[in-house]
């Protein structure tokens, strides 16, 4: 019975997350032919940056829900059974690959046009929409079995970033980085985001899995993703006034 409450109180927290988000987004970033005019103006910085922070830390919050990454923490968790090291190990290997996955969404922006990278960048959050909705799965086979050269944090830290390069969340950093004219607020949000999603599986187990409806959370990880494309593509969601 407590199962099913705790499971509708996260529905409702994520639905209610959801159009928040979704009035933010429709707030500050208008319908456009350019995506440079999405992007925070230097005169009204602030907002928009950090408009940009908790978009990044909720999508990848979502997005990382039953992810490979999610799975690869948690069996570390039950391998090693060192919580602290482990949690320490993925913030170390989040912090590296979202900052050279930041970097590259940077840098696309120097090197595509305006028009270009309007439709690359909105089309890609389109595909990842598509892409959030397909389960992930762990080969544990694949996943480290002793600590005996690097100890349970270096080992963490190796097969978490290698096990990121590639992935959904990722992905989807560089997409955010390329959206957004704020690296070091994207990197720190989806940062955040992985943690927020990875450290109480480490804590707690499996039992944070089985509490969160995940095709719940997949679908509106999906339907963010969908929002950000088509708000890169300059179409407007606001409606009529």
């Amino acid at each position: 019975m407590w199962q099913f409450f705790v499971k509708g109180i996260l529905v409702a927290g994520v639905r209610s997350a959801t159009q928040r988000l979704a009035r933010m987004l429709r707030q500050g970033a208008p319908a456009c032919a350019d995506i440079q005019t999405v992007r925070p103006a230097s005169t009204t910085a602030t907002m928009p940056n950090m408009q940009a922070f908790w978009v990044s830390t909720g999508i990848v919050a979502l997005a990382e829900m039953g992810d490979k990454t999610q799975l690869l923490a948690l069996v570390l968790a039950v391998r090693f059974r060192k919580p602290w090291p482990i949690i320490a190990g993925i913030l170390v290997a989040t912090l590296a690959n979202h900052g050279l996955a930041g970097a590259l969404g940077a840098w696309i922006t120097t090197v595509l046009g305006p028009q270009t990278l309007r439709w690359v960048v909105g089309l890609s959050f389109l595909a990842m929409a598509a892409w959030i909705l397909v389960p992930d799965r762990l080969d544990e086979a694949g996943a480290p079995q002793n600590t005996s050269r690097w100890g349970v944090f270096g080992t963490t830290l190796v097969a978490f970033f290698l096990a990121e390069m590639g992935d959904k969340t990722q992905i989807a950093t560089i997409m955010l980085a390329a959206r957004y004219d704020a690296y070091f607020l994207v990197v720190a949000g989806t940062t955040l985001g992985m943690m927020l999603a990875n450290a109480p599986v480490v804590w707690l187990g499996e039992r944070v899995t089985r509490l969160v409806p995940l095709r719940v959370v997949h679908g509106v990880s999906a339907a963010v993703f969908v929002v950000l494309g088509l708000l890169a593509l300059g179409l407007d969601l606001g409606g009529p006034g």
